[in-house]
């Protein structure tokens, strides 16, 4: 059996980060197991915000297009979400939307889904994770793994290397061993 895809971004674009520097710990990570990873970043495929008017007028953007198509490429993803008010970050959700419209969503029952989130907050933007857990699997029906990573006070949580450190490279660890077992399932 060949090895799987995997595909890593996060949820926030901003300059510095938190979970930026989580999806690049996560390729770091991957790649060292040997893993195929591409790692992308939201701000090269731009959307508006979704709005049914907009999609029934002009279709799905092309960039949601796009991104379908490399999901279609990819047997694992994983999501770098930060945390806003409770929840999932719009760019996270705008980005799910917009891709579930592209031929019915039939992308996200094809692949293993893996969630990461890192926050200031002392509870590592746990909140977030369980709300774009119930948009993957409820809204899109897309398997998602239990095994997520949450790194509170995100701030302190890296090395000089951008490495995590403690208790939450250890659930790190477990999280991407288990998105490249799920991922195999897909492999064809």
């Amino acid at each position: 059996m060949s090895e799987p895809k995997l595909l890593v971004f996060a949820g926030s674009v901003r300059t510095g980060s938190l979970n930026e520097t989580l999806a690049s710990f996560v390729v770091r990570r991957l790649t060292a197991r040997a893993a195929h990873v591409s790692h992308i970043s939201l701000t090269d495929y731009d959307m508006p915000l979704y709005n049914g008017d907009r999609e029934k007028a002009d279709g799905p953007p092309e960039n949601a297009k796009k991104l379908c198509a490399l999901f279609y490429e990819h047997q694992g993803i994983f999501i770098a979400g930060p945390e806003y008010n409770a929840g999932i970050t719009p760019l996270t959700k705008n980005t799910i939307d917009w891709i579930s419209r592209v031929e019915k969503g039939a992308v996200f029952r094809s692949r293993a889904f893996a969630l990461g989130g890192a926050s200031d907050g002392r509870l590592g933007a746990y909140r977030s994770l369980m709300a774009t857990r119930q948009v993957l699997e409820l809204g899109c029906n897309a398997f998602v793994q239990p095994e997520m990573i949450s790194v509170p006070q995100a701030s302190k949580a890296y090395d000089a290397n951008g490495d995590l450190v403690d208790a939450a490279l250890k659930s790190a660890d477990r999280c991407l061993d288990a998105l490249i077992a799920n991922a195999k399932r897909y492999v064809s």
